[in-house]
């Protein structure tokens, strides 16, 4: 039986937003709209969903914002509605987090094979990683990194900070640390770190990389500004210079 898959659709234009709705609950989404970023915030406190499709250009707080935001605190998968037709500004999107975008005007069918596509590669990296789980749990259960103070478990995907608090990383945080911390005291250029971190499916660029590595920095260091633990070599790439790195049970 088929499990009827969840869309939040955020555009400030109800010409577009309720129309779209009635055509993607023909493909059996269950689909709740908003108008702008309050009501969406507001929809988000309520329910959780499969995937958030959000225009760019919204009143009040603009859908680069929100998709960051999701992006920090939530993961819900979440494709662009855009006009901007120039690449360094989609590629900005897709940067702060976002998993695909479709240009306005854009035809609706298309739109649902985006959104399939991106919920199937959702599911396959969930049965990807439980898998790994299942194909190696004693392994998993050794992967316990601690430096500095803090904690970082992979099999639960949980860090903490010197203090025992803890503190959220998203999908793509959490692989960039682990890969930091795998090859610490080791410089990696970026290509290096889009190959370690990058996943079937996954949207990758050069800069991207350094879009992550700013936000673990704000997770890390008491200032971000003049890194201690995670540096730039000029040139070449990122150094994950922690003391005291440890794998412990």
């Amino acid at each position: 039986m088929n499990v009827r898959r969840s869309i939040l659709i955020v555009d400030d234009h109800q010409s577009i937003r309720d129309p779209l709705a009635t055509f993607m609950r023909r493909y059996d989404f269950d689909v709740d709209t908003a108008g702008d970023g309050l009501a969406m915030r507001q929809l988000l406190k309520e329910h959780r969903y499969d995937l958030i499709i959000l225009d760019v250009m919204l009143p009040g707080e603009d859908g680069l914002s929100l998709c960051g935001f999701v992006a920090e605190h939530i993961g819900t998968p979440v494709i662009l509605l855009t006009a901007m037709t120039d690449q360094a500004d989609r590629v900005a999107g897709l940067e702060i987090g976002a998993d695909d975008y479709v240009l306005k005007p854009f035809d609706p069918r298309e739109l649902v094979a985006r959104v399939r596509s991106v919920l199937r590669r959702g599911a396959r990296r969930r049965a990807d990683d439980a898998a790994q789980t299942a194909a190696a749990p004693e392994a998993l259960t050794e992967k316990r990194y601690t430096f500095e103070g803090w904690s970082f478990d992979l099999a639960t995907r949980e860090l903490q900070d010197p203090g025992l608090s803890p503190v959220p990383l998203t999908t793509a945080e959490f692989h960039l640390l682990r890969a930091l911390l795998e090859n610490s005291n080791r410089v990696l250029s970026r290509q290096q770190l889009m190959d370690l971190t990058q996943r079937e499916g996954a949207a990758f660029f050069d800069r991207s990389i350094d879009t992550q590595i700013s936000r673990l920095r704000k997770k890390l260091e008491s200032d971000p500004r003049q890194p201690r633990m995670l540096k730039t070599v000029r040139g070449d790439g990122y150094l994950l210079a922690a003391r005291n790195i440890r794998l412990a049970p």
